[in-house]
């Protein structure tokens, strides 16, 4: 038997050699290896956060190969700063020096008394110019500039190497259009280019240029079902010489919210609480997990993002402490949060009514009214797709009263974390 170690089977946030699925019946490995036949289409891949997005683009174009040429869209605040980190991926420039060389000619005049004939004319004595060319040679340097993104577009097209942009949603709406608008002679002379993006309203490629109608080729990545998840430790476990029961591995799959970023995670983690470092000599059997792994799990992936919302904008001196029938008192921002995690919704979208009765029975009195609710909520929005350490976790959709969690993580936390510990504040 082969001998792996967990942290190699099971690699939550990366690529994972040894668990990877392929999906097969979804097909859509196929689809994207179709962006490089001359596809003339901008492929626009898109799934929910932590769906497995970038391991399957990863998977064909790999990433560090040299190959393909990979930007993350979260590094990325203007405009030159795509184009240089294309430059940078090739190799390229957009400044260059070039030596020229030169020769000049210059004419050195003499006198010199001669005596002659000239034919039909008589004898003459006269002066006669003597002349001596000097060639002199010279050599410099003349600087060429061009602006990144010309030299970047150009360079790609030389190179051929497919362009692939990740977390794509995180560019400004502006700069969206404006590097597709680049992208179009690329994409129409059938260089192969994906985007990778969440598929909420964040991102449309046909809102942000209009002219790719006709021109885009999606690919969504659905959400995982449950028995995709259960793969995961159907196919590691094994190595480990490990054996979890169909309920345990039922369970597991349902936590996850349809990410197979969670349910490595939880793999990885069953590993350690039975002290699972690498194959073991004699087969191990689990069939239970305890409730705080998933807590734990909880605690270290949604825990941030949730305090930063709970803070809400710097500006507080609107905020009135809220008693809680629990005991103690919040301001609205944590009231909030409270309702939601009250839900518990997963990845599902929240409705507005609801949120609403769910924040009644958290408060003992001064409920909020409508109004004030939907503009914490507009402010939270605002919040989360400024943060640059994740994919915006909610998106409050006011014309339709509707609360999207688009993170499975912070749907994760919101079930098993601590979130009257982190938003309460109790006073």
């Amino acid at each position: 038997m082969n001998h792996y170690k967990a942290t190699q089977v099971f690699v939550p946030g990366g690529m994972p050699k040894h668990t990877y699925i392929q999906r097969a019946e979804r097909e859509l490995e196929e689809s994207l290896r179709t962006v490089d036949d001359n596809l003339c289409k901008l492929v626009t891949l898109t799934g929910a956060t932590k769906s497995g997005k970038t391991v399957l683009v990863n998977r064909i174009y790999s990433r560090g190969t040299g190959d393909n040429i990979w930007i993350d869209g979260g590094t990325v605040s203007s405009e030159n700063d795509l184009w240089t980190a294309v430059l940078d991926e090739i190799g390229g420039y957009s400044d260059k020096e070039m030596e020229e060389s030169g020769e000049s000619e210059q004419m050195l005049g003499g006198e010199a008394e001669a005596e002659g004939s000239i034919p039909l004319i008589a004898k003459a004595k006269g002066k006669v110019g003597t002349a001596i060319t000097q060639r002199t040679s010279s050599t410099g340097r003349r600087s060429l500039s061009v602006s990144p993104r010309i030299a970047a577009i150009t360079q790609l097209r030389q190179t051929g190497k497919p362009l692939i942009i990740d977390d794509f949603h995180y560019l400004e709406r502006k700069l969206q259009a404006s590097v597709i608008r680049a992208l179009k002679p690329l994409v129409f002379d059938g260089h192969a280019v994906i985007i990778i993006a969440i598929p909420h309203r964040r991102y449309d490629a046909v809102k942000v240029e209009r002219e790719m109608t006709g021109r885009l080729e999606g690919i969504p990545v659905p959400v995982w079902s449950i028995d995709e998840l259960k793969e995961i430790p159907e196919k590691g476990f094994p190595l480990l010489n490990v054996e979890i029961s169909d309920q345990l591995s039922e369970r597991l799959a349902k936590e996850a919210y349809g990410s197979p970023h969670l349910m490595q995670e939880f793999c990885k983690a069953l590993c350690a609480q039975n002290s699972v470092k690498a194959t073991m000599s004699q087969r191990l059997k689990i069939t239970t997990v305890n409730d705080s792994l998933f807590r734990e799990i909880a605690e270290s992936t949604g825990k941030v993002v949730f305090e930063k919302l709970a803070k809400g904008p710097r500006q507080r001196s609107d905020r009135m402490p809220r008693p809680l029938t629990a005991g103690g008192t919040a301001d609205i921002y944590r009231v909030v949060l409270l309702g939601l995690a009250r839900l518990a919704p997963g990845m599902e979208k929240v409705d507005y009514e609801a949120l609403r009765a769910a924040i009644r029975e958290i408060l003992a009195t001064n409920v909020p009214q409508a109004h004030e609710v939907s503009r914490v909520l507009d402010k939270m929005t605002e919040i989360a797709a400024d943060d640059e350490a994740a994919t915006p976790v909610i998106d409050w959709v006011k014309e339709d009263q509707e609360l999207h969690v688009t993170d499975p993580f912070f749907a994760f936390f919101l079930k098993w974390g601590s979130p009257m510990d982190v938003a309460a504040g109790v006073q």
